[in-house]
């Protein structure tokens, strides 16, 4: 136990002071701050005025209180992701430095160094991730707060199991990393390309069919959806209270991806956090079973019927 959290310690400690790592951990939430400043905040705006019918008014904070929900949802859903990828870098750093050999030769266990690189990653991106939920609370008080303190404590939980979810997937993808140069280019691909696929940049309804069914598999989706939902159920309230017809809301959400249909069927919550933590089980099971040293356990095993046998 006490290898172990050295070992995490040490990790941690690598990636917050390693400069580039950690910088090129913010260049995804960096880049979707851009996009609010520039035409998010207008597209998600425009999801809301171009679904509400001709004579019906949405009041002005509760809309800032509906575009501060949607970037704070973007925003968890991306670093959740992306941040994990990121900070999981350092057991590629190591491979390549050649690191882990030394490591191994101690009588520190493979499977026990790979738990160590997944626990640093995960406590890193709940850093980061807590930090940003934080920060985007904050504007949300300033703008339009309609948050209970159950959306709260369920967008905290949405933040761990999608922190969970990135990290095992980075820790599984990362597993067959062993240069800077593909280090490089996987964290690139990450960065540039998951705002968009799991429907943070973009509604997924805006999207062709095709693509939208496609991206119906992406446990990434289902997770956006969730923090989304959670981060815009008390200003969705809301309008219903000024007046603005429960359909018309349910069109809303439907622009906005709180409502995720897969091949024309309503996925329900339930079934999202289903998704969700199964895809993450499957994942850590993964990463688990390509960590194990099979060869130890056959040896042991040999030895042990040898002894029966005598």
């Amino acid at each position: 136990m006490i290898e172990f959290l050295t070992l995490t310690k040490r990790n941690i400690k690598i990636f917050f002071k390693d400069k580039g790592m950690f910088f090129a951990s913010l260049i995804t939430p960096i880049i979707l701050l851009v996009l609010y400043v520039t035409f998010l905040s207008r597209v998600y705006r425009d999801s809301v005025t171009m679904s509400v019918p001709e004579g019906v008014t949405v009041p002005e904070k509760i809309l800032n209180g509906f575009v501060g929900g949607e970037l704070l949802s973007a925003l968890l859903a991306v670093c959740c992701v992306t941040v994990a990828f990121s900070s999981n870098m350092v057991m590629v750093q190591d491979k390549a430095k050649g690191v882990i050999s030394d490591l191994l030769i101690s009588p520190v266990k493979k499977s026990l160094l790979a738990l160590s690189y997944y626990a640093a990653t995960f406590v890193s991106a709940l850093i980061i991730c807590f930090a940003a939920m934080i920060l985007g609370m904050i504007y949300l008080a300033c703008t339009g707060w309609y948050l209970s303190a159950a959306d709260v404590f369920l967008i905290i939980l949405d933040v761990l199991l999608l922190s969970l979810f990135g990290t095992a997937m980075s820790a599984l993808i990362n597993h067959f990393l062993s240069s800077q140069g593909q280090m490089s280019a996987v964290g690139t691909i990450v960065s540039a390309g998951y705002g968009f696929i799991c429907g943070a940049y973009m509604p997924i309804s805006q999207y062709g069919k095709a693509l939208q069914n496609f991206l119906g598999f992406l446990p990434g989706t289902y997770g956006t959806s969730l923090i989304r939902n959670h981060s815009l159920e008390g200003t969705f309230d809301e309008m219903i209270d000024s007046g603005i017809p429960a359909e018309v809301v349910d069109k809303i959400k439907d622009s906005v991806d709180c409502n995720i249909y897969f091949f024309g069927h309503k996925a329900s919550i339930g079934a999202m956090y289903g998704i969700l933590i199964g895809a993450t089980v499957a994942l850590i099971v993964a990463y688990i079973l390509i960590n194990v040293d099979w060869k130890a356990i056959v040896c042991r095993s040999k030895k042990t019927v040898a002894k029966e046998n005598k």
